[in-house]
């Protein structure tokens, strides 16, 4: 069974991570706890436990911040898993469609545990994006590696549309991840072996086999 994962060590045992990464994360549990109603330069440099300015200084406008922030989270969400570093040629991992189960499953249960937090500040910059067209840029070009990963590993399992099934599902984790976070499905999260039967399934009709 795949275990709850802490979050990602990116610095040294005993550093203080650098700046940005202090401003950000801290902005990331800002926008969980509040929304994007509680995220202000002050309010961030508070949560830092930085100077007044720190933030303003490395993000001058909130547009700005927003972009760090969603940066850092996909650098976050990202972090355990190699098949997502470019250098890594995810064919060579393991079997497409295993790994597809096997990684689907456990970036979603992660995601709806011990990264619930980046789940849910996720979801309110999902929203604020469709309001704000520099946002959604920017949302848009860090989800595309996602797209195109998972246009790759469709491809070596066989899709004879792998980046229609891509897009197909992405969509279903993302229906998995707004039920179980926000929406009606609040109240149970599914374990790692029922995520892994589901997208099993899942695969089975996308791919006819």
């Amino acid at each position: 069974m795949i275990e709850p994962m802490t979050p990602p060590r990116l610095t040294s045992p005993g550093l203080t991570p650098p700046r940005p990464t202090l401003i950000a994360d801290a902005a990331i549990d800002l926008i969980a706890e509040a929304g994007l109603r509680g995220l202000t330069h002050r309010a961030v440099d508070d949560a830092a436990g930085l100077p007044a300015g720190s933030t303003s200084n490395l993000a001058r406008t909130r547009a700005a911040l927003l972009e760090l922030v969603l940066t850092r989270i996909v650098e976050r969400e990202t972090a355990d898993y190699p098949v997502f570093a470019e250098e890594q040629h995810p064919r060579a991992a393991a079997p497409a469609r295993a790994l597809l189960v096997e990684v689907g499953a456990e970036v979603l249960f992660q995601a709806l545990t011990s990264g619930r937090r980046l789940t849910l500040a996720r979801l309110e910059l999902a929203l604020e994006a469709t309001r704000r067209p520099e946002l959604r840029a920017v949302y848009d070009r860090l989800g595309a590696r996602f797209a195109q990963l998972g246009a790759v590993l469709l491809a070596a399992a066989g899709s004879t549309d792998p980046e229609g099934d891509a897009r197909r599902l992405i969509r279903w984790c993302d229906g998995v991840l707004f039920n179980a976070t926000a929406g009606s499905g609040h109240w149970h999260v599914p374990m790692p072996e029922e995520l892994r039967a589901e997208i099993d399934r899942y695969l089975a009709a996308l791919l006819g086999r």
